[in-house]
């Protein structure tokens, strides 16, 4: 397994070793103690949650308020798609920088997303499964959600034609107007 840093504090990308024969192949996609002994983390899930979208699916970008804060293992259980993290954490050296993956079921690839670092993704094919193994269970009334078509953060979701995004997405807020607002954790206690 091999656990990379994207450039973003406390981000990874976790690429599992395949073991293939006959029968197809086997890999481990997580585990707790290599993440905790290569890149430091202490990570304990408390919930999974799994999304299904068509194809040009815009999902995010979403975080979560600390407390509670949620720290999130994302992989792409079938189909493909592109990942962006974002840094949301106020007085982060990266603050409003962004990172892009692609995940796909065949590489078994995750994405590790810390406390305070927004995340969404666009379905690359029909039928994408995205698995979110989660640090903390759902609190209603904490969720961040940053506008993922923010000209200023010029994501690069690359959508051939009009991406399809919930209400909700469409009319978050800016980064501008959710750092004025005060709705963006602090990088000392994320």
């Amino acid at each position: 397994m091999r656990i990379e840093e994207t450039g973003i504090p406390g981000t990874y990308v976790i690429e599992p070793e395949h073991l293939p024969d006959d029968r197809g192949v086997f890999y481990e996609s997580m585990r707790s103690d290599e993440l905790e002994r290569s890149a430091g983390v202490l990570f304990r899930p408390r919930q999974i949650n799994y999304s299904v979208s068509r194809r040009h699916t815009l999902r995010g970008i979403h975080s979560v308020r600390i407390p509670p804060g949620q720290a999130k293992l994302v992989t792409c259980v079938r189909g493909a798609l592109r990942d962006i993290v974002v840094d949301l954490r106020v007085g982060s050296p990266t603050f409003g920088a962004h990172r892009v993956t692609e995940l796909d079921a065949a590489s078994g690839r995750s994405v590790y997303v810390p406390e305070g670092v927004g995340h969404g993704f666009l379905a690359l094919t029909d039928d994408t499964c995205v698995c979110y193994v989660v640090s903390t269970t759902y609190v209603p009334g904490t969720q961040i959600d940053i506008n993922p078509l923010d000209p200023d953060l010029d994501l690069p979701w690359e959508c051939a034609g009009t991406p399809l995004i919930s209400d909700k997405d469409a009319h978050a807020p800016l980064l501008a107007e959710a750092l004025a607002a005060g709705l963006l954790p602090d990088f000392d206690i994320a």
